[in-house]
């Protein structure tokens, strides 16, 4: 028996001159199969990038070009895109790699890269396209998420004061929950963000920006995270759980 790092040497040598005669005793025991890749399916990059911005007509898009001051690099000089609309105004700072076409009559934005070769250009080339329509449809249309809290007595409200939280700015709303525990939870709204209880098992967050909303509606599951036994817990939009059997002892 040979050991196992003079096995692979002979499988090496074997693999990469098959042509080699070998006496046979030193032919391993069992046929050299070839490495295969775990899936068997083509590679798909994603096309988010190269799909192009739909602008409605009440949205202002602007591209304002970077300022260059003097000793500054190439790179860190970055553009701005400034989108308006009835919602709200958001702004967002691009790359310097990524460039945006905007057709005003036909009211379109391409999104394209200086060099799809290089991995940090493609890999923000989709992620700039998907912020931007992020901001288009919340200053238009607005963001929305909606909690669901499932449980025996799980209630939520909105209140003008909170006890155990000193508001930070004037006007600030808190959501209040009571979901088990000897005390109710109250976390402050952040600003930009409308929270409503249109039932006592529902809490409903707009706004316009998605990424806010989103993290508030994260920070509110976050008290009662969804388990697995009974299905209690905060839902997030469509969020679904699978339940898993009792355990018996």
């Amino acid at each position: 028996m040979f050991s196992t790092t003079r096995s692979k040497g002979l499988e090496r040598v074997i693999a990469a001159s098959p042509s080699v005669s070998l006496p046979a005793f030193l032919l391993p025991a069992f046929p050299i199969i070839p490495s295969r890749p775990f899936s068997a399916s083509t590679c798909r990059p994603s096309q988010i990038g190269r799909a192009p911005l739909s602008i409605p007509p009440e949205v202002k898009f602007n591209v304002i070009p970077p300022v260059i001051k003097k000793n500054m690099a190439p790179a860190a000089a970055r553009p701005t895109v400034v989108i308006e609309g009835p919602l709200g105004k958001m702004s967002m700072t691009i790359p310097a790699f990524v460039n945006l076409e905007h057709d005003e009559a036909t009211r379109k934005a391409y999104v394209t890269v200086e060099d799809r070769e290089v991995k940090k250009q493609r890999e923000m080339w989709g992620t700039t396209r998907a912020y931007l329509q992020n901001h288009i449809l919340g200053v238009s249309e607005g963001h929305t998420a909606i909690l669901r809290l499932v449980g025996v007595g799980y209630r939520a409200t909105v209140e003008d004061t909170a006890t155990t939280v000193s508001p930070e700015f004037d006007g600030q709303q808190f959501v209040v929950l009571k979901v088990g525990y000897s005390h109710p939870i109250e976390l402050p709204v952040p600003k930009g963000v409308k929270a409503t209880v249109p039932q006592p098992t529902r809490i409903l967050l707009e706004g316009v920006e998605k990424e806010v909303i989103l993290q508030f509606a994260a920070k509110i599951r976050m008290w009662r995270k969804p388990e697995p036994y009974k299905g209690k817990g905060i839902f997030v939009n469509g969020e679904t759980i699978k339940l898993k059997a009792k355990k018996i002892k």
